[in-house]
């Protein structure tokens, strides 16, 4: 859209045009039955058509190209380009010829001129061509200012100005879902949705996590080729994403995208990493339309809210996967305190059903400060069959004569190794 001030004779015009790449042609097939009265004269026609693909006529999507007929959608994290030309339409050589492109957006004016220093001379007929280049990071209305100021062989000085209005769309759609697990392990899944009106080629979708974490993608399968080559075995291991060789996106699909995020060694073993708010990291998508123009967008820092485990924390740091029946096997509890006070512990087992605790029960272990942690390891066996729940323990804190009970700490499967019976 164009806005222009007060008409005024000037001597030089100005036009300003945005650059895009040309699109694929599409024409409208029309056909009928053969038994209609036409019979295949519609069908001739469209094999003789130059814009039509030769064996897929009824095919809209033609094999010709086409420059672009208007402006255009633009849409965040995009690259606008557009082509500035000031042209001498007068009789007369015009002096200090400036060029000035700025962009006005809802928050900020950006200069996106190449050159702040003015022309000399211009003489009739010729004109000063300019291409400018802007990487839309915001959604909104956009206003391209265009001035031209000059001087004439009089001295006289003039100027002009030029509006180019433009809205600035959203591309995508991200919606991101945390799973927190047992351990200090996150789960990020995040949902992508394609909002325009054309397919995308999703070229990259990571996530960067923050200086805490460490990231895992879950969006490839692994495969394992083994090849025989004369007298040796080579084992190939490939990664083959989920979604397929081609990873196209078609309009308003969706997709999503898991991963894994771990807290670093030395920052798991503070406790106020694992309470309150903690920072996650960004996501990083690029994708491609068209004939391979280029987006970007990069997502704000993703946020969780991280599950509290009161004022101390009991988890199994070694529990074996399968252990035989009625035979002690031993486990690794890790206690951590993730109060601000120091604590005096005493750790009691109650035996339950199926799980039995092997030691004395109601022991001290001593006093622990805040985001200090121990590891304690114990002996348990189980009397029942099948996949059974380590449960029983409870810690008093003898200062504030508090008592804490863990149930459906972990899980073991428990077999008898004289019979053939899974769990």
């Amino acid at each position: 859209m164009e806005v222009n001030q007060a008409k005024q004779e000037h001597l030089l015009a100005l036009k300003v045009m945005r650059l895009t790449k040309p699109t694929l042609f599409t024409n409208l097939p029309v056909t009928c039955e053969d038994r209609d009265l036409p019979g295949d004269l519609f069908g001739q026609l469209m094999r003789e058509d130059p814009s039509t693909i030769k064996g897929a006529e009824t095919l809209t999507l033609g094999e010709m190209l086409t420059l672009p007929q208007n402006f255009g959608n633009i849409f965040l994290g995009e690259t606008f380009s557009s082509y500035i030309s000031v042209h001498n339409d007068g009789n007369q050589i015009v002096k200090d010829i400036l060029v000035k492109a700025d962009l006005q957006t809802s928050s900020q004016r950006l200069n996106l001129s190449a050159s702040n220093s003015a022309v000399a001379e211009l003489k009739p007929e010729c004109c000063i061509d300019d291409v400018i280049h802007h990487e839309v990071k915001e959604i909104g209305t956009h206003i391209l200012v265009c001035a031209v100021s000059y001087s004439t062989q009089h001295g006289e000085k003039l100027y002009f100005r030029k509006f180019f209005k433009f809205q600035v769309l959203k591309p995508l759609d991200v919606k991101t879902k945390f799973y927190n697990a047992e351990t200090d392990e996150v789960f990020l899944e995040a949902q992508i949705q394609n909002i325009t009106t054309s397919p995308m080629f999703m070229e990259k979708v990571s996530l960067e996590p923050s200086m805490m974490y460490n990231v895992t993608e879950l969006n490839a399968v692994k495969w394992i080729y083994i090849i025989f080559y004369t007298c040796f075995l080579l084992l190939l291991l490939v990664r083959e994403s989920t979604f397929g060789k081609m990873s196209y996106l078609q309009p308003m699909d969706t997709r999503q995208y898991l991963y894994c995020l771990k807290p670093k060694p030395e920052y798991a073993e503070k406790a106020g990493v694992i309470k309150g708010v903690t920072v996650i990291g960004k996501l990083d998508i690029v994708w491609k339309t068209n004939l391979g123009e280029r987006g970007r967008l990069q997502t704000s820092q993703l946020q969780r809210m991280a599950p509290g485990y009161g004022d101390i924390r009991l988890s199994l740091e070694v529990i074996p996967d399968t252990v035989n029946l009625e035979e002690p096997f031993e486990i690794i509890c890790k206690i951590t305190n993730c109060s601000e006070r120091t604590m005096d512990l005493v750790l009691e087992m109650c035996n339950t059903r199926s799980i039995h605790w092997c030691g004395v029960s109601g022991r001290q272990l001593g006093k622990l400060s805040p985001a200090a942690s121990l590891s304690l390891p114990l002996t348990v066996f189980s009397s029942v069959q099948g996949l059974q729940s380590i449960s029983g323990l409870r810690l008093t804190d003898t200062f504030l004569k508090r008592t804490y009970e863990y149930d459906d700490i972990a899980q073991v499967c428990v077999i008898c190794p004289y019979m053939s019976n899974e769990c």
